[in-house]
């Protein structure tokens, strides 16, 4: 999700909620700690000089029972990290501690904004020899006549 679409979202919500991965929420009694811009500027194992850019929300839990970030409020600490740090539409990741820091990919579901799990990639396969596509396999074509393989009674279990 870019920040020109949570600003939306935050424009028709009457609440900001967080849902974990496993379907369990962040407490009601959030706050947002940072927003901010972060690059990362690095080679991949291809020798390709790469820049990522993202904003970066920073979710905190401090057992504030009675704290309730409103979506106004999330919408004008936005701009004033737009505004301060020259922020521009980049996609956000959401920082939430659990049994450690995680990071999170962000979307919304209708009812309340989901964070996603990151996956690593190789952003080189074709420098690692990693193929594209996986190569499908018949079990019934499979050379049954080789000495290595293991038939129904043919003793090699």
């Amino acid at each position: 999700m870019k920040l020109s679409e949570i600003k939306e979202v935050l424009k028709t919500v009457e609440a900001v909620n967080f849902e974990l991965p496993d379907g369990t929420f962040v407490p009601e009694y959030f706050h947002v700690t940072e927003v901010g811009l972060v690059t990362k500027n690095f080679i991949d194992c291809g020798g390709t000089v790469r820049k990522e850019t993202v904003v970066n929300f920073q979710l905190w839990d401090a057992n504030d029972y009675e704290h309730r970030l409103k979506p106004q409020k999330l919408i004008h600490i936005i701009e004033l990290s737009e505004k301060v740090l020259g922020i521009e539409d980049h996609e956000i990741e959401v920082e939430y501690q659990n049994t450690t820091i995680g990071k999170y990919d962000l979307d919304f579901n209708g009812k309340n904004f989901t964070l996603l799990n990151k996956q690593t990639a190789c952003l080189a396969q074709e420098q690692c020899g990693i193929p594209s596509d996986k190569p499908k396999v018949k079990l019934s074509q499979l050379n049954t006549d080789n000495a290595n393989s293991c038939t129904p009674g043919g003793g090699c279990c």
